[in-house]
């Protein structure tokens, strides 16, 4: 299916935001994830369910300053 990551395009296999966040390599407790526009917490991940077009941001920490 076709997603929107972070403003760009991805097909991908995966059906929930969790599986998303394992098929693009994202890890770690650090992350905060948006679903067209609305915040997604942690604990709800497995349970959120994608859609073709979906708009799917991943905020990570980055080091520096």
């Amino acid at each position: 299916m076709k997603l929107i990551v972070n403003g760009q395009s991805h097909e991908v296999a995966a059906e929930t935001l969790a599986a998303l966040l394992t098929e693009l390599d994202f890890q770690g407790g650090w992350l905060a994830t948006a679903l067209n526009g609305e915040v997604v917490a942690a604990r709800e991940r497995d349970q959120c369910w994608l859609v073709e077009g979906d708009r799917i941001e991943i905020l990570t920490p980055m080091k520096g300053g």
